[in-house]
């Protein structure tokens, strides 16, 4: 069992996050992570294809989703940028028709894709697309994914296939999306450079937000959008640079049996989480 040592102010709070990430943020504990999906795409290009569909079907187990996007993937070939622009919206129905991942099926799966062909057809690159609205304004990344999302939805995307950032909710899976193309280490892959590593939000999911809770990153009763600001702020303040440097390894809890949530939450806010504070 991993021991924490002893309890930090809060303070040292980066110095035990950086003692998790060198312990594990590494390829070997990825699996099952839909981030491990990208590893073999070296073309920019090809990535962002893979990672928005991998961030589409990012809802339920981990296990099934990386299952089920491999699917798709493994359809696709070598190049999903080659393979979308390729295919007409009726050939992607047909090579999909049979496909189902919880409420996202076929049809939806093949109308993505046909929303990226003509972002790519339009733009280049979806990079490109959410580079041309992001402005001077705080919230960059919000104003990158929300133009993209828009764009995807003009050239034909269902609206049911990813959420909606112009709304109130987290929208997880879009940031999620965007910090494996923007940042880059041992386990974002990056290959974007429309953002900095710095302006990126939160990708907010229950796990992350009951930690964040508990460690009084933000008082929110549930996991809107205005929580995922939050908890960004609160990382921020521990990692100006890097604030969702950690992401990964907070994730591991409640998968490796070495990483006890319980005694994690303790040691971050000592007495205050003993007392029921």
């Amino acid at each position: 069992m991993f021991s924490f040592g002893e309890i930090p102010q809060h303070a040292e709070l980066r110095a035990l996050f950086e003692d998790l990430y060198l312990r594990y943020n590494r390829r070997e504990f990825v699996h099952p992570d839909p981030v491990e999906l990208l590893y073999c795409y070296q073309e920019t290009g090809d990535r962002e294809v893979a990672a928005l569909l991998a961030a589409a079907l990012a809802y339920g187990r981990a296990s099934q989703i990386v299952k089920k996007a491999s699917q798709v993937l493994e359809v696709m070939g070598a190049s999903p940028k080659g393979f979308v622009l390729s295919h007409s919206l009726k050939e992607l129905q047909k090579v999909f028709k049979d496909f189902k991942h919880r409420f996202t099926d076929g049809k939806s799966v093949a109308g993505l894709f046909y929303g990226i062909r003509g972002v790519l057809l339009e733009y280049g690159s979806l990079e490109m697309c959410a580079e041309c609205y992001v402005n001077e304004g705080h919230l960059k990344a919000k104003e990158a994914i929300t133009g993209l999302f828009e764009s995807l939805l003009r050239h034909g995307m269902p609206s049911s296939v990813l959420p909606d950032p112009r709304k109130p909710s987290a929208c997880k899976r879009l940031y999620l999306f965007l910090k494996w193309m923007i940042r880059k280490d041992s386990i974002d892959p990056g290959g974007w450079s429309a953002l900095k590593p710095s302006e990126l939000i939160y990708p907010l999911d229950t796990h992350i937000f009951s930690i964040a809770r508990a460690l009084g990153a933000t008082d929110r009763k549930s996991a809107d959008f205005k929580a995922a600001l939050d908890v960004t702020e609160f990382f921020r303040r521990i990692n100006p640079l890097d604030p969702l440097k950690y992401d990964f390894v907070l994730t591991r809890f409640g998968i490796r049996p070495d990483l006890n949530k319980k005694e994690f939450l303790e040691i971050c806010c000592g007495n205050r989480m003993k007392k029921g504070h």
